[in-house]
């Protein structure tokens, strides 16, 4: 089968920047649903429900069969099992502390990755890169306000809680990707994110059933939130598919630094939409971060 032509690497970075920002929406869709009494497992049940629904489609249009290799039921399902957890850290996140914040502290998860893959036998990072990671922790501890963090600023915000749950989603999901990258490479595409989506679906399932999370599947209090909760599911189950769908024309290994643009999105977004405003050094050490990201994900690091 001819692999598909490669997108021109203008229009790739485009396409990759508006998913970005389409994935930064998500978020902000989300906080809207949450401080409207929307259950935070619902949110999560809406947001899996759309990708699996297209992805569904997408295998039965191109006949493809629903299968996997012997030997990977395991990987399958701790990788979904990870994504799951994952989900429920960064909506925990962002209903804490400013939406930017959150997804800044997410996206650390390359230089996470990178010392996962080390630890675990891969090849250890340059010094080029190991100096990339210490800038962007400097810029992250600019973003977070470290200093007003220690010395006990009382402003209102779960920024303990908050930051915890960001570190956490960042790591599972660089141990997710160490999964994919170690252990799934031989699924096929559709079939493992189907897969991790109805994992994903499944749990929440579980824990609204089970009463693990109180007032998780709760229903929006006011038509702002139900709104909110179509537009996080729409726009992530959108977003999520078209990603997948293009991917093989997008030449990832390339261009998947664009996708760092995501946290600026939010930054923007939030102040927008949600009125959330971040001091001067705040937003120096946001950018510092992406881009330090950004040079960390490129070949060049």
């Amino acid at each position: 089968m001819t692999p598909p032509a490669l997108l021109p690497r203008s229009i790739a970075a485009i396409v990759l920047a508006l998913l970005a920002c389409t994935f930064a929406a998500n978020h902000i869709a989300a906080r809207i649903a949450f401080d409207n009494e929307t259950g935070l497992l619902l949110a999560i049940l809406c947001r899996s429900a759309v990708p699996v629904l297209c992805l569904t489609a997408l295998l039965a249009w191109r006949r493809e069969r629903f299968s996997l290799p012997a030997g990977v039921w395991p990987w399958q399902l701790l990788f979904g099992t990870l994504i799951a957890i994952q989900s429920y850290c960064i909506y925990s996140a962002i209903v804490r502390i400013p939406v930017a914040l959150a997804l800044l502290v997410v996206n650390i998860f390359p230089l996470l990755l990178a010392l996962l893959t080390w630890a675990l036998g891969g090849a250890a990072p340059t010094p080029r890169t190991l100096r990339i990671m210490l800038v962007i922790l400097f810029g992250l501890g600019m973003a977070l306000d470290v200093p007003a963090r220690l010395a006990g600023a009382d402003d209102g915000v779960a920024w303990g809680a908050g930051i915890a749950y960001s570190l956490v989603a960042a790591g599972v999901f660089a141990v997710a990707l160490w999964v994919v990258n170690n252990r799934l490479a031989s699924v096929h595409g559709p079939v493992r994110s189907l897969t991790a989506m109805l994992t994903v679906f499944g749990y929440a399932s579980l824990a609204g059933a089970t009463g693990l999370v109180p007032g998780g599947l709760s229903l929006p209090a006011a038509p702002a939130g139900w709104w909110a909760l179509g537009c996080l599911a729409l726009l992530y189950g959108s977003a999520f598919s078209l990603l997948f769908v293009w991917v093989n024309r997008l030449d990832m290994p390339r261009n998947a630094p664009v996708m760092n643009v995501e946290p600026v999105a939010g930054l923007v977004f939030g102040w927008v939409i949600l009125g959330q405003q971040l001091g001067p050094l705040q937003v120096a050490g946001a950018l510092v971060v992406v881009g330090g990201i950004i040079l960390l994900t490129s070949k060049a690091a």
